[in-house]
């Protein structure tokens, strides 16, 4: 697809962050071209709407959930295209009010996620998106958060994928990437 090449012509790698022998791939510089930005969430809706979808109970997408901190910056467009609600994953301590939590093996350390223990009701079809899909630990808490409070994940949706990690198994529902990194 000429989208997924052109796009992935747009991320940069940068060696040795956050830490020595990891190369962090860097999507930031897609949102700095709106031409780019705009292919980005145009993909990620044409996917949702023509593959995912069709395959869910609910015919619908009702949350679009956003992981702290880079699915902030597409979740809430991706929501608003689709007339779905947006509710964010943060980090622990960060949201007011009541809260659920999980906690997860990141690359390189633990982490804890919390959501708003109302940000989504039972039975609601949720998709959560981030910008990259490593180990799958993050996304993995947000499905267990999901899954808490009685939503439904029906897909993981990421700008990138390192595929030699093969996140997306430990997942409780399809995974999507738009680029498949390799190493």
């Amino acid at each position: 697809m000429a989208d997924v090449e052109y796009l992935q012509s747009i991320i940069r790698t940068h060696a040795d962050f956050p830490k020595k022998g990891i190369n962090f791939l860097d999507m930031l510089p897609i949102l700095r071209d709106p031409i780019a930005f705009e292919t980005l969430i145009t993909h990620l809706v044409h996917h949702i709407t023509s593959q995912t979808v069709p395959k869910s109970l609910r015919k619908k997408v009702d949350v679009v959930v956003g992981l702290d901190a880079r699915g902030f910056l597409i979740g809430p467009i991706i929501a608003l295209r689709l007339g779905a609600s947006f509710v964010p994953v943060r980090k622990r301590g960060k949201l007011p009010g009541d809260c659920v939590s999980a906690t997860y093996e990141k690359e390189y350390g633990a982490d804890s996620f919390e959501m708003q223990s109302d940000a989504i009701l039972p039975g609601q079809s949720v998709v959560i998106v981030d910008d990259l899909i490593a180990t799958g630990g993050s996304a993995k808490a947000a499905g267990e958060l999901v899954q808490k409070l009685g939503g439904v994940t029906i897909e993981y949706l990421f700008i990138i994928e390192i595929m030699f990690l093969k996140g997306y198994q430990c997942l409780d529902a399809p995974a999507y990437s738009v680029i498949q990194h390799l190493d």
